[in-house]
Order: structure tokens, then sequence, then C-alpha cells
């Protein structure tokens, strides 16, 4: 989910985005636009079916080669599986175009998992305050709001440039110390479709991200280590990413000291999200949401229920950024895309529903906001899960932002987030609001 192009290219314009480098007034929006996407696309780019890759540093199927083993212990230090880093390259980051910040930040590939459990190879940003601090410092790891399905919209892409607009709601957390480590999400800058909206690969993703964070040598020099706190941020689809990974991290990342998970806007039910986008503004993450269901499960064969119509806005979703996309899919309609709606099947209803998110209780506190206003994601969606975590025993901080909408909510959230993270950083208890 995302907010409209001309709100982002407004937010990120004003004269006042230079107070995001003041802890106390972040700004920016949580998406980006095409043109603001003017990075070339990724090495590696290209997209084909999630079920024809491997990613990098993953080996495909087919018979070994003959030959026996060489004997020998595996080198000192080196790490397997999910977190694994598989390269990296220093980058830089910008939270608006022109304005270097005092950081360091390096571009990375880490291994991950699908949603049906293979392994897989996502790229990321670690960035770090470059503020002589060398003690181990928090880590923040990062999930972005919608930028587009297209490698050139990863949020990798336009650090550098300053053109990944919610930069400056990530420069708020440098700016208070923390180290931040933002994921791009399977398919978005590596190798097949991006898995948009697919709750199980997001999560991954995040969780894997910090992982790999934690094991930068480069980061370690300046206090990214594996006895820090952790705390897991997003809005939009981040809300949702966070939100499944604060569900996942106890059992899939049990060594990550995760503190607390602050997740905004969330699309916590994608069948009731469905239902107020068809045929409005914001339509066109209808189709995306498809392609990212297709993506990770290549059975439910999406090609098949698409008009030509249909095929046709599934090509510009599959390589542009959200702007472009929500423009073409302006006022659609399941029906004006599709020879017969898939929502209908069977196997599309369990795939949707397997994406619901409140189902199971977050091991750690929980600060969870949604404007009154939202217009992308109905504020009931939020509610429930806060009512879901709450009958679960977790301990839910519920802010309503009065009034605002999606965009709206993004911006004035953030500094609240943090705030709220900063607290769990310092090991302040945590009580939530679950009985008012």
């Amino acid at each position: 989910m995302a907010a409209g192009a001309v709100l982002a290219v407004a937010v990120l314009g004003l004269p006042g985005a230079a107070a995001a480098q003041s802890a106390d007034a972040p700004a920016g929006t949580p998406d980006a636009t095409p043109s603001a996407q003017t990075a070339e696309k990724a090495p590696g780019a290209g997209k084909q079916r999630n079920d024809e890759r491997h990613g990098p540093g993953t080996k495909k199927p087919g018979k070994k080669k003959p030959g026996k083993k060489k004997p020998g212990k595996k080198k000192p230090g080196k790490k397997t599986g999910p977190g694994e880093i598989l390269g990296s390259e220093p980058s830089s980051f910008q939270y608006t175009p022109g304005v270097p910040t005092p950081t360091k930040a390096w571009k990375i590939t880490y291994r991950s998992t699908s949603a049906d459990g293979r392994p897989n190879a996502v790229s990321g940003t670690v960035i770090v305050p470059d503020d002589g601090r060398t003690t181990p410092r928090p880590l923040i790891t990062y999930a972005v709001g919608t930028v587009g399905l297209g490698d050139k919209c990863a949020p990798s892409a336009g650090f550098p440039g300053g053109t990944t607009a919610e930069a400056p709601l990530v420069n708020a957390a440098l700016v208070r110390g923390y180290a931040v480590v933002v994921t791009d999400y399977e398919g978005l800058g590596t190798p097949g479709d991006h898995t948009y909206m697919v709750a199980k690969a997001q999560a991954t993703a995040v969780l894997d991200a910090a992982r790999a964070a934690q094991r930068h040598p480069e980061a370690a020099k300046y206090g990214v280590a594996k006895e820090a706190p952790v705390g897991i941020m997003g809005y939009s689809q981040g809300g949702g990413a966070s939100a499944k990974a604060a569900e996942m991290a106890a059992t899939y990342a049990p060594e990550l000291k995760v503190k607390g998970t602050a997740s905004g806007g969330v699309p916590a039910d994608l069948a009731k999200v469905a239902d107020s986008l068809e045929g409005g503004d914001s339509a066109g993450y209808l189709l995306m949401s498809a392609v990212g269901q297709d993506a990770a499960n290549p059975a439910l064969k999406l090609d098949k229920y698409l008009n030509d119509e249909g095929r046709k806005l599934a090509e510009v979703v599959r390589n542009e950024c959200v702007g472009t996309v929500l423009e073409a899919g302006r006022g659609k309609t399941i029906e004006d895309v599709t020879t017969s709606n898939p929502l209908d099947q069977p196997d599309w209803k369990q795939a949707i529903a397997e994406q619901f998110i409140g189902g199971e209780q977050p091991s750690a506190p929980t600060f969870v906001y949604h404007g009154d206003a939202d217009e992308t994601i109905p504020y009931a969606v939020g509610q429930k899960l806060r009512a879901d975590w709450c009958a679960k025993g977790n301990a839910v901080q519920w802010t309503t932002f009065a009034g605002q909408s999606h965009v709206g909510t993004a911006i004035q959230g953030n500094g609240p987030a943090l705030e709220w993270l900063g607290q769990r950083f310092a090991d302040q208890p945590a009580s939530g609001n679950c009985g008012t």
C-alpha cells in the first residue's frame, strides 16, 4: 500500500523537509514516486518468475559433479543460512536530493527465506551514524511502504541520490544515534517478481536484514553488534511487514534482541483492504497484490484470469514504480481486468487468508497506529489488529491520529513511534493501553 504520487512529491518538496535532521521533527512519505526514481535498474534485474530463480549465492537444482568433497572444516567465522551476507559494497545515504548526511552506508545482498521456506537472496542497505561511536548502539530494521515492483524503485537504488521517499523518516532514526537497516524485500532489486504483500516473505526479509547488519564487519566498527537491542519498524506495506515480523521474531530469529515493534497503517486483512480499494483511485494496489501472490505461488496462475487489459496493466505493475501503477490502474475494477474473478476461487481465497496478521502474539511490546481518516487502509482493519493482539496478551500501545489520511499518519506517527522505540531500547516498562 502507498500514498498518491502527488502527495508524496508535495511532502518531499516542502522547504521544511530539512526538519528531518531534527529528531523531533521527522518528515517524509511512505512511498516513492516514478519521478523520484531515477536510478538504473539494479544488477541482476530482469524479472523472471520466482520459481525459476534461486538468487545469487543459492545452488540451483541439478546433479552433483562427480568427485569427493575435500576434507577439512569450514573457515572460522563462516556464517551460513538466513542473514548470511552474500555481497556488500559501499553506498551512501541522502534524505533529500543534494543533502549529504554524516553517515556510512553499504548496499548488501543477504540470505533470507521465501514464503514457502526456500532460501533466497534479498538486497538492502545498512546505514550508521558517523558520529565516532564504536560501542553497541540500537539497530532498527526498517520496512518501507509501497514503492512499486520495478527494481529501479528499490529503496537501495534511491538512497545515494536522496530519492527514496521514506529517507526522511529513516533519517529521523539516524539522528537519534540508531543504526538502521532497510530491506528491499524479495524480488525488489534482485531477480524475480517482488512478492508484494506476501506476509511471511516480507517478514523474513525484515528479520534477516537485522541479522545481516549485525554480521557486517564494517558496520561493526560503528557499534552494530549482536548484543545490541533491535527494534522493528514500518508503515503501510512496511506496517504489514513489520507486524508479521513481530509475530515471527521469537521462532524465526530468536537470537535477535527484539525490544519492540512500531507498525502503522497495517494492511492486516487483505480481503477487507481489497474491498475498499476496488474501483477507486488506489485500485492499482489490487493488481500489485495479485502479482505479488502469484510470484510467491505460481500455481495460482494469475495470467489465466487476466484479459488483454489486465495483462497490459500487469506488465506495468511488474516494471514500474507506484505512481505510474496507480495512474494506470485508477478506477479499475476486478471485472475490468479479468475474464473471471480469481478471488472467487478456493486457492486464491486460501492465499489471501494466509496473509492475515493478528493470529499470533508478538513476543515483544508493540506500538500500533492508524489514522481514522485513512483512505487507503480502513481504520477498522487497524482496530481489529489491535483487538487481536490485545486478546492474545500483547502489550499494545494503540494510537489514533484523528482526521489524518494515510500519508498524514505516516508523517505524524513517525516521531511518536521512534520515541516509543527509544523507551524500549532504554528498557522502560511497556504496559500498553489495551484496557482503554
